[in-house]
C-alpha cells in the first residue's frame, strides 16, 4: 500500500468511526448548544484527534526509523540496515536506502584501501631513502669523526667525541624512524616477532611497562592483515603514550572462534566516549580494509581497551577413521 493510501485509510477509519457514533448514539445538538452537549462534542473531537495522531504515528514509524538512521549512519561501521517488509512506497524507499548504503560502503572500502596502500608505499620509499642515504651518510660521518678524534689533541678529542656521540644518537633515531615507517621484521620474521619488537621499542622509549600475551596457534594470515594488525597496535600504543596517562599496557594476540583478536589495554585514566580523531579514524579505515571489527571501550578495571577482531575461520578438527 502506498503512503498516500495508507494515510487516507487511517483518516477514513477515524472519520468513519466518528460518523457512526453520531448516527447511532442518542446524542442531539440543541440551538443554542447546551453545556453538556458541548462537553460531549469536545470530548469526541479530542478522542478523534488522539486516535488520528496514534494511527499516523504508527503508519509513519518506518519513515522515522529511516530518518534516525540517515542522521547517525557511519560508513566506517558497516552493516547498519533497516528491515523492509511488504511492498509500497515506504518499503521501496527503505530498500533503496539500504542498497545505497551497501554501494557507499563498498566504494568507501575500495577508496580507503587505495589510500592506505599508497600510504604504505610512500612509507616504504621514505624508509628506504632514510636507510640507504641518510643512514649511510651518518655512518660515514661517524667513521670520519672517530678517525679525527683518534688523531686530535686532548681538548679537541673530547669535543669530537661529544659530536660523535650526538651523531650516533641521531643515527639510532633515524633507524628507529625507519622501523616505525616500515617494519622490516614484519616481512622477515612475521607478526609475533614484529609486535614483540614494537612493544620492546615502545617500553624503552616511553618507560611504560608493556606486557605481551601472544599465543602460538595463530592461523596463516595475509600480508595485508598482518600489516593492519601491526599498525593498529602501533597506533594504540602511541595513543597510550600521548593521552592515557598510564603506567603500563597489555598487548594480547590470540585466536578465538570469532577470528584473530588483537587487544591493547592500558591502565590509564580511561574514556567515557572515544573521540574520533585522526588516529582512531585511521584504525577504523584499516579495519574496514580487511573486513575486521574495531571496538574501543573502557577497560574492565580502568583505562581503555582497543580490540581488533579479524574474521578468520577456525579449522575444523578431523576425526580419526
Amino acid at each position: 500500500m502506498s503512503l498516500f493510501w495508507r494515510i487516507f485509510a487511517l483518516n477514513a477509519v477515524v472519520l468513519g468511526t466518528a460518523t457512526g457514533l453520531l448516527l447511532w448514539a442518542p446524542v442531539t445538538v440543541s440551538v443554542p448548544v447546551l453545556l453538556t452537549e458541548a462537553i460531549i462534542l469536545l470530548g469526541g473531537l479530542a478522542v478523534m484527534l488522539v486516535a488520528n495522531a496514534a494511527l499516523l504515528r504508527w503508519g509513519l514509524a518506518p519513515l522515522d526509523r529511516l530518518t534516525r538512521l540517515m542522521t547517525t549512519v557511519d560508513l566506517l561501521r558497516p552493516g547498519q540496515r533497516l528491515s523492509a517488509r511488504g511492498g509500497g512506497e515506504v518499503a521501496e524507499l527503505i530498500r533503496t536506502f539500504n542498497a545505497m548504503l551497501e554501494r557507499l560502503e563498498q566504494e568507501r572500502a575500495a577508496s580507503s584501501g587505495r589510500v592506505l596502500l599508497a600510504q604504505e608505499a610512500e612509507r616504504r620509499r621514505i624508509a628506504q631513502e632514510l636507510h640507504d642515504e641518510v643512514g649511510q651518510s651518518m655512518t660515514a660521518i661517524l667513521l670520519g669523526l672517530k678517525r679525527a678524534a683518534d688523531e686530535a689533541p686532548g681538548p679537541l678529542r673530547k669535543d669530537l667525541q661529544e659530536v660523535q656521540e650526538i651523531t650516533r644518537e641521531s643515527l639510532d633515531e633515524v633507524r628507529r624512524l625507519v622501523r616505525r615507517l616500515r617494519p622490516g621484521v614484519l616481512d622477515d620474521l612475521g607478526l609475533v616477532s614484529a609486535l614483540t619488537s614494537l612493544t620492546e621499542d615502545f617500553a624503552t622509549h616511553t618507560g611504560l611497562q608493556v606486557t605481551r600475551r601472544f599465543t602460538t596457534d595463530l592461523p596463516p594470515l595475509e600480508p595485508e592483515t598482518e600489516l593492519v594488525l601491526y599498525r593498529v597496535a602501533q597506533e594504540s600504543l602511541t595513543n597510550v603514550a600521548r593521552h592515557a596517562d598510564a603506567r603500563g599496557a597489555v598487548v594480547a594476540l590470540h585466536h578465538s572462534e570469532a577470528g584473530v583478536v588483537l587487544a591493547v589495554t592500558d591502565d590509564g585514566c580511561g574514556i567515557k566516549a572515544p573521540r574520533e580523531g585522526a588516529g582512531i579514524l585511521g584504525m577504523r579505515e584499516r579495519a574496514l580494509l580487511i573486513g575486521a571489527a574495531l571496538d574501543i571501550t573502557p577497560a574492565p578495571r580502568a583505562g581503555t581497551q582497543v580490540e581488533l577482531t579479524v574474521p578468520v575461520p577456525v579449522p575444523r578438527k578431523q576425526s580419526c577413521p
